[in-house]
Parts: structure tokens; C-alpha cells; sequence
């Protein structure tokens, strides 16, 4: 009887064990999580599918250029389709959307969701991706309609991702920005978004 209970045992942590294996491997379905809150095939769903393509494929190419940065390629293709999935939520019909909340906020309203989706560290992408992160700080100063928590990347990953949707907007879907025009937008935020786009420059270009 102990025999076949440690057997029991042995077994239901060796299927734990491929459980956890398997969802490490495929571990996010970044369409399907997109295809919970937009409808595919409307306007906003192809804006966030093409925008989020395109800051992730820059993200990627930049990763592979620089294997000494040991960026974690599979996290970074999941969190750059995911960073915007709270745009629904926000007003501007530029780009289809026609909730309520300022469009500042969607980058704290994806992280909600994608917390209580079980992805934490993707949630903080979201977070913390807008222009080059926003300081607590600026929020305080400037009354954001924001949480009061500093929302700067800080993983290398999140620093990737937030510089390489610097590159893309959401009204010119496929357009890579030239850096000049990057840099010039930025300085409408402050010259410590300026410094911070060109130091990470410095790292990934």
C-alpha cells in the first residue's frame, strides 16, 4: 500500500512537472489574449495587431544584434504584442477607440488586465512603455491621471520594448519613424525623454 501510494506520488509530480514545462514553453497566446477584449478584423484590432507587429519585430531584430545584452527573446515577443491592450479602453478616435479613459492611461489599465490574466512581468510592460517611461515625478508635477508610482522600464526587456515603439505610431501603421522625428517628438515631453531615447540608442542601435 505504501508502495503504490508513492507511486501515486511519483507520478502526479512527474505530470506537475510536464504541466510546468509545457506552459513555460507556451506559456502566453498573445492573439488569443488580444482577440478577448478587440474584435478580430475590426479597425482597432488591425491597428493593434499591426502596431504591436511592428514594435515587436524591432524589438527582435534589435535583440539578435546584440546577444551580449542576453535579452529574453521569447518575453519579448509576447510583451511587445501585448504592450497597447488596454487602448480600448481610452478616448481617441484616431485610432478607433472610444472608451472613456485618457489615452495616457492605457498603459496602467493594460497592466490590470494583464495581471489578473497571471502575467505580471508582461502587466509591468505595459506599465511602463509610454514615450520613455514616465517618472513619478512627472506625474506628480504635471497631475496625470495616473497612479502614483513611477512608471520607467527597468528590465532590459522593458527598456527594449519602450524604445522600439518610440519607432512606430498607431496613424501610420508600417512606417518606421526616422530618429530625428523621434527625438523631435520627444522633446515636446522634456529633454530627459530626449536623453533617454539617445542613451538607449547608444545600447541597441
Amino acid at each position: 500500500m505504501v508502495l503504490r501510494m508513492e507511486s501515486i506520488w511519483q507520478k502526479a509530480i512527474l505530470q506537475a512537472c510536464l504541466f510546468y514545462t509545457k506552459e513555460t514553453e507556451y506559456r502566453m497566446n498573445t492573439l488569443a489574449i488580444i482577440e478577448k477584449y478587440y474584435k478580430k478584423g475590426s479597425d482597432l484590432h488591425n491597428i493593434l495587431v499591426q502596431h504591436s507587429t511592428d514594435v515587436t519585430n524591432k524589438a527582435l531584430s534589435i535583440a539578435a544584434s546584440h546577444p551580449e545584452l542576453h535579452i529574453d527573446t521569447k518575453f519579448v515577443s509576447e510583451a511587445g504584442m501585448i504592450h497597447d491592450i488596454g487602448v480600448f479602453m481610452t478616448n481617441a478616435p484616431s485610432i478607433k477607440c472610444f472608451g472613456i479613459e485618457p489615452y495616457i492611461a492605457h498603459g496602467y489599465i493594460g497592466r490590470g488586465i494583464v495581471e489578473k490574466l497571471g502575467y505580471p512581468a508582461h502587466a509591468l510592460v505595459c506599465e511602463r512603455h509610454t514615450g520613455t517611461g514616465i517618472s513619478l515625478e512627472e506625474i506628480k508635477k504635471n497631475k496625470m491621471p495616473l497612479p502614483h508610482r513611477d512608471m520607467r522600464p527597468v528590465s532590459i526587456e522593458e527598456k527594449l520594448i519602450c524604445f522600439s515603439d518610440c519607432f512606430f505610431s498607431k496613424t501610420r501603421l508600417g512606417e518606421e519613424r526616422p530618429i530625428e522625428k523621434i527625438r523631435q517628438s520627444l522633446s515636446k515631453f522634456g529633454e530627459a525623454s530626449v536623453r533617454q531615447f539617445d542613451q538607449w540608442r547608444a545600447i541597441f542601435l
